[in-house]
């Protein structure tokens, strides 16, 4: 096998593919880049069994053939060559020594036999959705960071897709909070619910360009989700099992619901973070009252107090919330004021817009109100 490519175009495949590498393994081929030139294009595929990602790169096949190489090396190689306008010249034999070169640098290393390498597994293409990279790219924004990142519940480390006519939802959860969001497709398409992992997401997140115009197509099967933008195949098992009945957790009722400035608000909790430490359990208190929401933090460090104006319907309230979760939920929220609804300072407060494109759940945190 014979390759050249321009740098930039190699290691921008490389880059790609390198998110689906495993980290900890017993097969050594895993560890390793696929660099497919056995046709008349020239593929990169990483697969750690869970995540494999495939990639199509611009080059000049010279002979072709097919390399597994260690991904660490060869990024590290690629990235440190020269580069410029000097092409980088990837060259194996039948016993798949590979010679990398680049103007007067010259690497040899062993690479492993392609065919020993795992494919990406096959998906029939009957059962998809397509939307914007745009879109995809903000929906994982805005949903992602209330996953659980602990492996106890697994069901909590990804995230619900569930396609209904013309809307797609997309669900997160911690047990703490909870992130819904919902998307009007171009067309109408067949039922469809599926557990997506979170660090599947994640990576397909780094990979998007966020452009308007460009398409993902989204594939289900029976065990797998395929995505499959620009020159770029995601390819991710899914999680097995039955997601948590949201429905049985949201509620249109309140007793108090607030109309509050975003930036703000978030401006005002940011400044109360500043006395509590990332072990600290110290809940931010909001007490509601006409036309104004006192803000109070107390921490070992000092005390905070600040008031802000607002909008409120209904009753008068106090109560408390983990501070970095009121954060997370209005970082991403892009409307100038939101809207809080309220039952009573032990039940979830819902933060959403009219339509309910977005809703954010938050349960509160029990404090002592003699010690405020």
């Amino acid at each position: 096998m014979k390759l050249t490519f321009k740098k930039d175009d190699l290691l921008n495949g490389i880059n790609i593919v390198l998110k689906a590498v495993s980290s900890k393994t017993t097969m050594p081929i895993l560890e390793c880049i696929l660099i497919d030139a056995s046709t008349d294009i020239i593929k990169l595929t990483a697969n750690d069994m869970e995540l494999g990602i495939e990639t199509t790169v611009e080059g000049t096949i010279e002979e072709r053939g097919k390399i597994a190489l260690e991904a660490k090396l060869l990024s590290e190689i690629v990235r440190k060559l020269s580069g410029g306008e000097s092409p980088i010249i990837i060259e194996s034999d039948e016993k798949y020594t590979t010679t990398i070169s680049c103007e007067s640098s010259v690497f040899h290393i062993q690479g492993k036999d392609g065919e020993e390498f795992s494919y990406l597994p096959y998906i029939e293409k009957d059962s998809y959705i397509s939307l914007s990279q745009f879109t995809l790219k903000e929906v994982i924004r805005q949903t992602l960071f209330s996953i659980s990142v602990n492996d106890s519940n697994k069901m909590m480390t990804g995230e619900l897709f569930q396609v209904e006519d013309y809307i797609l939802k997309v669900v997160s959860l911690d047990g703490h909070r909870m992130s819904i969001r919902k998307i009007a497709l171009k067309e109408k398409y067949e039922a469809i619910k599926v557990i997506v992992p979170g660090k599947t997401l994640s990576e397909i997140s780094k990979i998007l360009n966020g452009d308007n115009d460009s398409e993902v197509l989204i594939y289900f099967g029976k065990n797998h989700i395929l995505f499959e933008f620009d020159a770029t195949v995601v390819v991710s098992r899914l999680i097995d099992g039955e997601y948590f009945r949201i429905e049985q957790m949201l509620s249109s009722d309140y007793e108090t619901k607030v109309t509050v400035n975003k930036k703000e608000f978030l401006d005002n909790i940011d400044r109360a973070s500043i006395l509590i430490r990332e072990n600290d359990k110290k809940p931010i208190i909001l007490n509601i009252t006409d036309e104004q929401m006192e803000m109070k933090m107390n921490s070992s460090f000092g005390s905070m107090k600040s008031e802000i104006s607002i909008r409120k319907a209904g009753k008068d309230i106090m109560i408390g919330f983990n501070p970095k979760f009121l954060m997370d939920a209005l970082r991403i929220i892009d409307q100038e004021e939101v809207d809080l609804y309220m039952m009573n300072p032990k039940s979830p407060c819902f933060i959403k817009d009219q339509e309910e494109s977005y809703i954010y759940l938050i349960l509160p945190v029990n404090f002592n109100a003699s010690s405020i």
